[in-house]
C-alpha cells in the first residue's frame, strides 16, 4: 500500500499543477520499451489512480520499469535530471516536486506558468547541471527502479519533496542565478543548389521510415535513424534546425513521445553533420 499511496500521491502533484493525463511506458531491465503492451498513451488521471496498484506489483514481478509523461495543459513542466546537491536545494524553493530515483540520483520538476523556448530550457538544464538531454518522462515514485547495476536491491523511486500547486515563472528561476549564459546561434548557411525541391516542402517522413535500417531487435525500422535521416533532408532542402525539431515532433511518433528535447538534439545533430559537410566541400 505504501508504494500506491507514493505513486498516487505523485499523480496528484502534477494534477495541481495542470495534468490530467498522461502517457505510460513500461520497459524492461536494460531499459527497453515492451514489444507488447509496453506503452498506454494520454489515460486520465482518474484511471491510473484505479488501476496503478495492480500496475506496479506487476511490473514489480515481472522487473519492469513503469515510467510516466505528464501531458500539460496550462502550466508548461521542466525536468531536471540529475542535479548536484547545490542545485536541488536552490530549486526547491520554484519546484512542485523532487524525487529520489536512486540512492544518489534526483529530478527536480519545476511548472512554468508560460512555455518557456528550447534555447531557455538549455540553459537552465546546463546551469543546474542537469541532463540536457531528459526528455519530460520519469518513473512514477512507488515503483522500482530496475536496472542492472542495481541488483539485486534495485531502489524504491520516492518523493523527497512536494509544493503542491506550485507553480513559478521565468523571471523567478532567472532570479535564482542558476541560469548558463546563451551560446551565440553557430550555424552555417545553406547553399544553394538547383537540385534542391521547393524550400516550402517536406521530406517524406514515410520514405526515411521505409529506408532505415532495423533496430538492435530486428522487430522493425530504426526509428532514431528515420528521424536524423528526416532532418538530414529537410535541413538540406532550407528549413533551419528549430524548423525542423518543430515539424519533427509533428512527423515522428518517437519524437512525440520522446518530446521537445530529442527533436532539437536530432534537429541539431542533423545540422552539425550538414554544416561539416558543407565546409568539407569549401
Amino acid at each position: 500500500m505504501i508504494a500506491e499511496a507514493q505513486a498516487i500521491d505523485m499523480l496528484n502533484l502534477f494534477a495541481t499543477v495542470g495534468a490530467q493525463r498522461f502517457d505510460v511506458t513500461f520497459t524492461d531491465i536494460e531499459g527497453r520499451k515492451l514489444p507488447k503492451g509496453g506503452f498506454l498513451p494520454n489515460r486520465h488521471i482518474s484511471e491510473l489512480r484505479r488501476t496503478i496498484g495492480t500496475l506496479l506489483r506487476q511490473a514489480a514481478e515481472a522487473q519492469h520499469n513503469v515510467i510516466i509523461r505528464p501531458r500539460p495543459t496550462s502550466a508548461a513542466f521542466i525536468q531536471l535530471d540529475d542535479p548536484p546537491p547545490a542545485s536541488i536545494e536552490r530549486l526547491k524553493h520554484a519546484a512542485f516536486l523532487v524525487e529520489r530515483t536512486s540512492a544518489t540520483g534526483y529530478q527536480v520538476w519545476l511548472a512554468l506558468d508560460e512555455k518557456p523556448d528550447l534555447e531557455f530550457k538549455r540553459r537552465l538544464k546546463k546551469g543546474a547541471g542537469a541532463d540536457i538531454m531528459a526528455t519530460g518522462a520519469t518513473r512514477i515514485a512507488g515503483s522500482l527502479n530496475f536496472k542492472p547495476g542495481y541488483a539485486p536491491a534495485f531502489p524504491c523511486v520516492e518523493i523527497v519533496h512536494s509544493a503542491p500547486g506550485q507553480v513559478t515563472t521565468r523571471a523567478a528561476l532567472e532570479s535564482l542565478g542558476i541560469l548558463a549564459p546563451p551560446e551565440p546561434v553557430r550555424q552555417a548557411p545553406l547553399r544553394a543548389s538547383l537540385k534542391r525541391p521547393d524550400v516550402r516542402k517536406l521530406p517524406s517522413y514515410r520514405k526515411c521510415l521505409d529506408g532505415a535500417p532495423l533496430n538492435q531487435a530486428g522487430t522493425g525500422p530504426d526509428r532514431s535513424r528515420a528521424d536524423y535521416t528526416w532532418c538530414l533532408t529537410a535541413l538540406d532542402w532550407g528549413w533551419s534546425a528549430e524548423d525542423v525539431a518543430a515539424h519533427l515532433l509533428q512527423e515522428s511518433p518517437k519524437a512525440r513521445e520522446r518530446g521537445e528535447d530529442y527533436a532539437m538534439q536530432t534537429a541539431r545533430s542533423a545540422a552539425e553533420a550538414v554544416a561539416r559537410r558543407q565546409r568539407s566541400r569549401a
